[in-house]
């Protein structure tokens, strides 16, 4: 599996080298930003490690160049540890965030939740779903969001001309937490369930992720996230996917 790590820190580069080589990892080495991005293209990695604070350009802005192209998983490693960091980052497209410094068992855990997740574990074939608003095609993983809430086939629907209708862009993770929400819709998924099953056992204590991950999904989705219809909170105990009233 070919890895890109991008990071200005040589210690870094050079303990990530020994650690990722021994377990047979292909590791891809930049800089600053600007050489991340040039590799990206020319190597077209399975995975990317990228810290914020490159020279020339910072993570977020390489974060935002490698959306344009790819889906692959990006797990962001970053001394940064204010919460507006974090959600930039996810906003940006990044899958996980590790704050430096770490653990390198920790670093090698979200390395290898992320690649089981290259490969994909969802049904080959999918609902479409049509919530007024959001047509979601799960097997496409394509989502169409009109600001409209007309149903489709009305005026206001995402089909009509008059309709502003764009297309909504979820990372890899929080299409693993949308495809669960989904295939268990009207039903109560837990906390420690969506963390088992998108980061492994590991993280299945870490609710706070997983709100922020939810907070993600809520404004890519919902018509008014403070008071969302789809993507319902069970206090204390999970979340619950449901068509809206």
């Amino acid at each position: 599996m070919k890895v890109l790590i991008a990071d200005d820190d040589p210690q870094i580069l050079r303990a990530l080298r020994i650690t990722l080589i021994a377990r047979g990892y292909d590791v891809i080495f930049a800089r600053d930003g600007a050489e991340a991005i040039n590799k990206a293209i020319e190597h077209k990695p399975d995975l990317y490690v990228i810290d914020l604070g490159m020279p020339r350009l910072d993570g977020i802005e390489v974060i935002t160049a490698v959306r344009g192209w790819t889906s692959s998983p990006i797990l962001v490693v970053s001394g940064r540890t204010d919460s507006s960091d974090k959600v930039e980052a996810l906003d940006a497209g990044a899958d996980d965030y590790v704050t430096k410094p770490f653990a390198v068992d920790e670093l090698l855990a979200r390395l290898r939740a992320l690649s089981r997740r290259i490969t994909g574990d969802a049904p080959a074939t999918g609902p479409v779903l049509d919530l007024g608003h959001l047509v979601v095609d799960l097997s496409a993983k394509v989502i169409t969001r009109s600001d409209s809430p007309g149903a489709t086939g009305s005026a206001d629907s995402p089909g009509s001309p008059g309709a502003h209708v764009q297309t909504v862009r979820l990372t890899p993770t929080e299409w693993k937490m949308l495809e669960i929400l989904i295939r268990n819709q009207g039903r109560l998924v837990t906390r420690q369930t969506l963390l088992s099953e998108i980061w492994g056992t590991d993280r299945a204590t870490d609710s706070g992720y997983l709100r922020l991950y939810m907070s993600q999904l809520r404004k890519k989705l919902e018509l008014d996230p403070a008071h969302p219809v789809f993507l319902l909170t069970e206090a204390g105990m999970g979340y619950r996917f449901t068509h809206g009233s």
